[in-house]
């Protein structure tokens, strides 16, 4: 067992939450992206295991329910938007904007109030429709520290799968000793990282790195003139499956996000998405367009050496050593998270219900035990 400030912490095969494929942490996770979805148009969505029907309104906000129809579960991305609601192509039963049965159009009797349909909250930024996995949002979705305040530009990256888990691929940014087997020309510029870890909230973690650019030949002494004190290397870590990476000198940094999600075999759904400030004008326009595009390359450069291990990893922090303080720190971080009832998550439980369900044909024979005398032939 490993200890260190932030409690103590097991190998990953005793944890209760890391690179748990059975569990789901509540948060924002990537959905699809904006321009995908148009206004008055619904989609079926699978995310995480968990079916849904996400749609764009006339008022152009976009909303997430729950797939099927409680009537007798018509998928409703086969229906149609009518304003802020959707309509169940099958009989035609009308569904508002925060999951209520609004119309039953061949129904003169109430409607029935326990067919409702259980809705998330839905937000997009950056390009990207994100889902919150819980009732309530808890927090925004994850930005950039550095450009929280600030109006940004964003370009989506590549899209990726990963044969790991998300915690997994998150403790890669965090994994001092790997830039100096894996990536050689951040060896020669990194030096010796020190990760410090800050404990923003329960949802946040944040790394920088607190040591300067090693002066160990005249690249390098040049190389440290740009920067006023360490070198520029911070992470913001959001559920433990999606952050942010800021590096470079103080006159320029970029900023990549990295938004990933479990699919149900343990792997790893990912997208990149690139972001920088927002200038002023056109010309401030194609200045931030150019620098998302060399943001990308920063990006595509740490991602392609990585590849290779992440589709044969069998992850197990089995003797740690004092440079896996960042990885502890961050198991620790993710223990802390909240688990959403929620696909996955939820699977037991619904497997529960459906072995607690009557199927039509059971019914039928069952009835026939009760009433003998009854002729229901092949009726439903």
């Amino acid at each position: 067992m490993v200890r260190n400030q932030g409690g103590a912490v097991a190998s990953s095969g005793e944890t209760r939450i890391f690179n748990r494929r059975d569990q789901i942490v509540e948060g924002w996770y990537f959905a699809l992206p904006s321009k995908d979805l148009r206004r008055g148009q619904a989609k079926p969505l699978r995310l995480i295991g968990e079916e849904l029907v996400i749609y764009r309104g006339e008022d152009g906000e976009t909303r997430a329910m729950q797939a099927y129809c409680p009537h007798m579960g018509a998928h409703l991305a086969e229906g149609r938007v009518q304003g802020n609601s959707i309509r169940c192509m099958f009989h035609y039963w009308k569904f508002a904007a925060d999951g209520r049965l609004e119309d039953i159009p061949c129904s003169s009797s109430p409607l029935p109030r326990k067919a409702a349909l259980k809705t998330w909250p839905v937000a997009e930024k950056y390009g990207m429709i994100w889902i919150w996995t819980g009732p309530e949002a808890r927090t925004p979705v994850p930005y950039v520290p550095e450009l929280k305040d600030v109006e940004t530009e964003a370009m989506l990256g590549n899209r990726f799968t990963k044969a790991c888990h998300p915690n997994v691929v998150m403790i890669n940014a965090i994994d001092a000793q790997h830039f100096f087997s894996v990536h050689p020309m951040a060896r020669r510029l990194a030096g010796k990282l020190r990760l410090e870890p800050y404990d923003r909230d329960t949802h946040n973690i944040e790394f920088r790195n607190s040591t300067p650019v090693p002066r160990n030949s005249l690249l390098n002494k040049v190389i440290a003139k740009l920067y006023r004190g360490p070198l520029t290397y911070w992470m913001s870590y959001w559920f433990g499956t999606t952050g942010s990476v800021t590096l470079g000198p103080d006159f320029l940094h970029f900023h990549i996000i990295f938004a990933l999600r479990p699919t149900p075999d343990g792997q790893t759904e990912g997208q990149t998405i690139l972001v920088t400030k927002r200038r002023p004008g056109p010309f401030g326009y194609l200045l931030s367009r150019g620098f998302l595009f060399a943001t990308k390359m920063v990006g595509d450069y740490f991602a392609k050496g990585d590849t290779k291990i992440f589709q044969t990893i069998n992850f197990q922090l089995k003797t740690p050593i004092a440079e896996d303080q960042a990885i502890i720190r961050f198991i620790a971080h993710t223990e802390k998270q909240t688990v959403a009832n929620w696909g996955i998550s939820a699977r037991p439980q619904v497997e529960a219900s459906r072995r607690g369900a009557i199927a039509a044909p059971e019914l039928t024979a069952r009835r026939r035990e009760i009433h003998p005398s009854e002729d229901h032939g092949d009726r439903v």
